[in-house]
């Protein structure tokens, strides 16, 4: 007897020291896939930034061969550990989270026009958060899959489900992060990403007593929403802003009907290109401030005879993306590229957004059930945008028939309005003035408030 105890002592001694040195294991490979993944500086970066970055490619379905990439930039110093963890994704469809929101929006690193050095943003989000940027879907970017036909069957439900196995796979090389207070972030047809990752993330956590994924909430910006109250909110700005003609206006709300179709009508596109004529050669996505086409001295100009045009927004950052992001040496500091895509690095790609096969109508069924079930939900939208405007925000939110808590009012920045702002049961709408499609581009200060404001869960400053 006293031999079979010592013989179940020792196996059972054995089996926690095989347990040991397997988590052991896991715990040095995850630190050494996370050291390679380390950037030490990029290019034109200016010097001692006290924080970390990492970048590289997280495998989100191995049958295919598709693999995302994501930009990791953590919390200053010590406040890494103590801040939450921020999700970006921009939209498009097609579009590169890490040339939109963190080198031209929320990130603490803009380019030059050179295209080769980078400042400092002075309202980086990352001083609140850590901010993960994520090229998504594969075809995005630096993101890739070894399956060609991957590029032109994208759509919202894969985004969604490979988005997921990314946060997945990418907390067990980050495991400092699991349990962490979790949101997410983003702007534009992010509207249709941000929504429908939040519902899988929250089915999934389901009976789940302390999910990795610690979930809390979303924010999105200048959403796209719901098709039906999109278009009207669309055609209304245009027409109240002086960009289109009364009859275009009528034409508009006769014929572009989209609450029941996927694909406006060709008597809805006739009249589409007739409001594109009368629009002219505007910036769409900040109606006051001129396209990347005008001259320097003509945005000086501007911006000397009207002083409400933010003296930040430059029209052409996107050019200088191109550059920096194309040039060999940025791409092995981000340890990017790895499998020599034969194609560009671009912001954004036309081959996903023009193959696009699933994009539901609305997102309303989606707010219903998160708000329900007691999620933070804000809803911002900069008032100067064409694309996705302020009016179209409004009314698809008006259309979830939400009790109001605390009605519209102007809130404030140093004494002065920057937007306006009502809270209602279970979701915040926040207004920024003089601001475009992108918020942060275009008012860094205002949105960093906003952001400072969701995160901490109280109202926009009175």
């Amino acid at each position: 007897m006293e031999g079979f105890r010592r013989r179940e002592f020792l196996s059972r001694s054995l089996s926690l020291a095989f347990v040991f040195v397997l988590v052991l294991t896991l715990e040095v490979s995850a630190e050494d896939a996370r050291e390679k993944d380390r950037i030490v500086a990029l290019p034109g970066q200016p010097r001692n930034v006290g924080f970390s970055q990492f970048s590289g490619y997280v495998t989100v379905n191995q049958n295919a061969g598709r693999a995302l990439f994501y930009w990791l930039i953590e919390s200053p110093g010590n406040e890494t550990a103590s801040r939450p963890l921020v999700l970006w994704l921009n939209g498009g469809p097609g579009c590169s989270s890490v040339a939109y929101g963190a080198v031209e929006e929320v990130g603490p690193f803009q380019i030059n026009p050179d295209g080769k050095t980078l400042h400092m943003n002075p309202f980086a989000w990352n001083k609140l958060a850590n901010l993960l940027f994520l090229e998504s879907p594969a075809g995005v970017g630096f993101s890739y899959s070894n399956t060609t036909s991957d590029l032109y069957s994208a759509g919202d439900q894969r985004s969604a489900e490979d988005a997921y196995a990314f946060l997945v796979n990418w907390l067990e090389r980050f495991p400092q992060y699991k349990h962490r207070e979790f949101y997410i972030a983003g702007e534009s047809y992010a509207g249709h990403y941000v929504p429908q990752l939040s519902r899988v993330i929250f089915r999934k956590n389901q009976g789940i007593k302390n999910p990795v994924l610690n979930f809390k909430g979303f924010m999105v910006g200048n959403a796209v929403t719901d098709d039906y109250h999109d278009f009207i909110g669309t055609f209304e700005y245009w027409w109240t802003h002086s960009l289109i003609s009364d009859a275009t206006y009528r034409k508009l709300r006769a014929l572009c009907n989209t609450g029941s179709s996927q694909h406006p009508s060709i008597e809805c596109e006739r009249v589409l290109d007739e409001a594109n004529k009368e629009l002219g050669n505007i910036d769409p996505y900040s109606i006051y401030t001129p396209p990347c086409n005008s001259t320097s001295s003509l945005r000086r100009n501007l911006r000397g005879r009207y002083p409400w045009m933010s003296r930040a927004y430059d029209p052409c950052t996107e050019r200088y993306s191109k550059v920096y992001f194309n040039n060999p040496g940025v791409q092995k500091a981000f340890h990017a590229n790895v499998t020599g895509i034969p194609y560009v690095w671009d912001t954004c790609s036309d081959t996903v957004g023009a193959y696009w096969r699933d994009s539901p109508l609305s997102m309303l069924d989606i707010y219903q059930e998160l708000i329900a079930a007691g999620l933070r939900v804000w809803v911002y939208s900069g008032d100067t945008d064409a694309v996705v405007p302020v009016t179209a925000t409004r009314y698809s939110i008006d259309a979830l028939k939400l009790p109001t808590v605390i009605s519209w009012y102007p809130w404030y920045d140093s004494g002065k309005v920057g937007g306006w702002s009502q809270v209602y049961k279970g979701l915040t709408f926040v207004s920024v003035t003089g601001a475009g499609h992108e918020v942060p581009l275009h008012r860094p200060r205002q949105a960093f408030i906003l952001f400072r404001s969701f995160l901490q869960n109280k109202p926009m400053p009175r």
